[in-house]
């Protein structure tokens, strides 16, 4: 395989020695989820409980297994996918500041969420089945995130042109950013600051039981991203070519949007909508790869977003006892590099 030219440290690097770092850099982060958090837990003591020596301590057993093991799988999936989710918008629509929100997926997560917090006041019951809590939330996320991706796939076979599906993505977006104002205006107190934490995100929300249904939907979704990566790489020069070269156009702009919303509504109803990944992480592998083909550039995204994710967990932790929102710390990272690639856009105009 011919040598690129890393960027960073300027020499030539080989895309199997660059992903070898990457997955290095993520097992090591990975690593340090489980030794570093709220709680102090000797180094001794964790590495005891992951070599299954146990310890006498019932509380850090726990906080291990069942906290921040967990943790660091969510951070890992979701920043792996939504990062990738990021990617595919951005070649479908040739649009370098696309991302996971552009479409309004995770505003109509956000919608559904809403709706049974500010309106139902945390609970809805039907016939004799009462849902209320975590379960209500992750429910409500998945059919409002669900409905706005049927809404877009519906469009999709109208909208022929990308421009006008991405137009319309932004002005679902705008509506359920109106209604959920609306829900606000007339919510109480405590069901708006319900709402505004579960908006932060955290990746510490999925439980052990969750974690399962959480990873095989994750898991699906970036196989099928890996999938896309040769119809994604005749898009880049448009659709009339890729259509030449025999690819079904058409399918592949319905696949990418189910891959994108499958992607995106899960990580969001598990773990609230997380900010700027999507949309940053993209940019910082085209940065890295100095490649737009995507089978460098897919798992080089994969590993930068599960790294970033990851790198953000254990910052949620590093001034405070108690874990901050990632929505807190994910712009400080994110916004540099948008505002980087807009600097570069205009360089080069």
């Amino acid at each position: 395989m011919p040598a690129s030219l890393h960027p960073i440290c300027r020499r030539p690097c080989t895309l199997l020695a660059l992903t070898m770092q990457g997955v290095a850099l993520v097992a090591a982060l990975f690593v340090a989820n489980l030794y570093w958090g709220a709680v102090h837990i000797p180094a001794t003591a964790v590495t005891d409980m992951l070599l299954g020596r146990g310890s006498d301590n019932a509380a850090w057993t726990y906080i291990l297994w069942d906290s921040r093991l967990p943790q660091a799988v969510t951070a890992t999936l979701s920043g792996a996918g939504l990062a990738v989710a990021g990617l595919l918008l951005q070649t479908a629509f040739r649009n370098p500041l696309a991302g996971p929100s552009l479409l309004g997926i995770d505003g109509g997560a956000n919608l559904g969420v809403a709706i049974v917090m500010l309106a139902l006041g945390g609970s809805l019951t039907a016939g004799s089945v009462t849902l209320s809590g975590y379960v209500l939330v992750i429910l409500a996320a998945l059919v409002g995130a669900m409905a706005v991706m049927l809404l877009l796939t519906l469009l999709s076979a109208h909208l022929r042109h990308d421009v006008m599906l991405l137009i319309a993505g932004v002005m679902i977006s705008y509506i359920t950013s109106s209604l959920i104002s609306l829900l606000n205006y007339g919510a109480t107190e405590e069901g708006v600051h319900s709402f505004m934490v579960w908006g932060m995100g955290t990746f510490a929300a999925v439980t052990t039981e969750r974690l399962m249904p959480f990873a095989v939907a994750m898991l699906a979704g970036i196989a099928a991203a890996i999938a896309l990566a040769k119809p994604l790489n005749a898009m880049l020069l448009g659709e009339n070519y890729a259509a030449n070269l025999g690819i079904n156009v058409e399918r592949t702009r319905t696949m990418l949007l189910l891959t994108t919303g499958v992607l995106t509504a899960t990580s969001t109803a598990f773990c609230g909508p997380i900010a700027f990944v999507g949309l940053a992480v993209p940019h910082m592998a085209r940065l890295l790869v100095c490649s737009s083909d995507h089978r460098a550039l897919l798992p080089a995204t994969l590993l930068i977003g599960a790294a970033l994710a990851l790198a953000c967990n254990l910052l949620s932790t590093a001034f405070t006892t108690a874990l901050m929102p990632i929505n807190v710390i994910t712009p400080l990272i994110g916004a540099p590099v948008v505002l980087y690639v807009m600097r570069e856009g205009i360089g080069h105009h």
